[in-house]
Formats: structure tokens, sequence, C-alpha cells
């Protein structure tokens, strides 16, 4: 099984909730393009049509809290000091599945498998 490896540097977007007619709000709009933008260029020559796993790991930015704090930051680092706070891991990944839709996926529903991490970085990004 092939496998699709991309980074999309930048603060990740959680999907927002639109109020009118389930539109996007323009943030998580423009970060799905984005997504789509750099997905584009990891492409597979014809689009995939059977199950997918995915492995999300996304890097929020560092809190004040934590990089002001030396012993803080350094476990962050290591992955041992982790975000628990919203968004939630499933409100980050909605917007990076709609966004392959269609480009690398027939459909988000191919997704049988999915894991998801969130945790800090300096360089925030979406792998």
């Amino acid at each position: 099984m092939d496998c699709i490896k991309f980074i999309v540097y930048g603060e990740p977007v959680a999907q927002g909730r639109g109020k009118v007619h389930m539109r996007d709000p323009a943030k998580s709009k423009h970060f799905k393009q984005y997504v789509a933008l750099v997905a584009s260029q990891h492409r597979p020559e014809t689009i995939i049509t059977g199950p997918i796993s995915m492995d999300v790991k996304v890097y929020r930015p560092m809190p004040k809290s934590v990089s002001n704090s030396k012993k803080k930051k350094e476990k962050a680092e290591k992955g041992l000091l982790r975000p628990t706070t919203k968004p939630d891991v499933d409100n980050y990944i909605k917007g990076v599945k709609d966004a392959l839709n269609h480009l690398i996926y027939k459909d988000d529903s191919q997704v049988v498998d999915l894991k998801v991490s969130k945790f800090y970085s300096d360089e925030p990004r979406v792998e």
C-alpha cells in the first residue's frame, strides 16, 4: 500500500461552524484551500477509491504559559505535555478530510482508520 505524506506549515485551523446554510467560516475555508494546495503536490496519478488509513499530527503553537517555563517547554517538545484544551481533534480533522475529498480520494467516507494527535510546537503545522 502506498503512503502519502505531506506537511502543511502554519497554525492549524479547526473546522468552524457556519451560522447560515452550513457555510464555512472564512478561516476554515482558507485553511482547507491551503491543505488542498499542499496535498495536490503529493496526489497520486489516479484518485484513491479503496479504503484509507490516516495518521494526522496537529502541532499547535505553544501558549505563553508553556513557552515561558523551561520545564514545561521541554516536556512539550518531547511530546509529554500535550494540549487538552479546545479545539477537539475531530474539529481539526474535519477540515483536513474535506480538503482531500476529490483530490487524494473520491470521498472521505473511504477513511476506515483514523488517528489524530495534538501536540505543541514552536513550528505549528499539520502532518
